[in-house]
């Protein structure tokens, strides 16, 4: 996500305005009826400090105000949910990725770093909710 400075220590927070025009640029020609926004639905992890869980309750907020404001479809998806559709549950962090670059080859060039792994993991994260979906309908 798009961050900023934030104080004097060095430390970063999310960039709302930034996150609102990159949304904005992307789904200008687009019908609302055709948009939806997946987001992964996370919680507290053991062993997480509180300054890092506020942080990252702080991002999650920002992200669902954004997209309230916006008047878009929100889904939520747990990640037990999406990892085990791939087969990625007590797996290493890095085995989003290359599932990823399975399934789609085309964009494995963009996934090329072990610090793609986030990038990874939304986009399987957005291919469940896709595929699922699309079941459901």
């Amino acid at each position: 996500m798009p961050s900023m400075a934030e104080g004097k220590k060095n430390k970063k927070q999310v960039n709302g305005a930034q996150i609102y025009n990159e949304i904005f640029l992307r789904i200008k020609d687009i019908e609302k009826k055709d948009i939806k926004v997946v987001i992964e639905q996370v919680s507290a992890m053991p062993g997480q400090g509180v300054t890092s869980m506020f942080n990252f309750g702080q991002s999650f907020g920002v992200l669902k105000g954004i997209c309230s404001a916006m008047q878009l479809p929100m889904y939520f998806v747990r990640p037990a949910k999406w990892k085990k559709y791939f087969n990625l549950i007590n797996s290493e962090k890095d085995a989003s990725r290359t599932k990823a670059i399975q399934i789609f080859p085309y964009i494995s060039e963009k996934l090329s770093k072990k610090k793609d792994s986030n990038k990874a993991d939304a986009i399987l994260i957005a291919s469940f909710f896709y595929e699922t979906y699309q079941l459901e309908d």
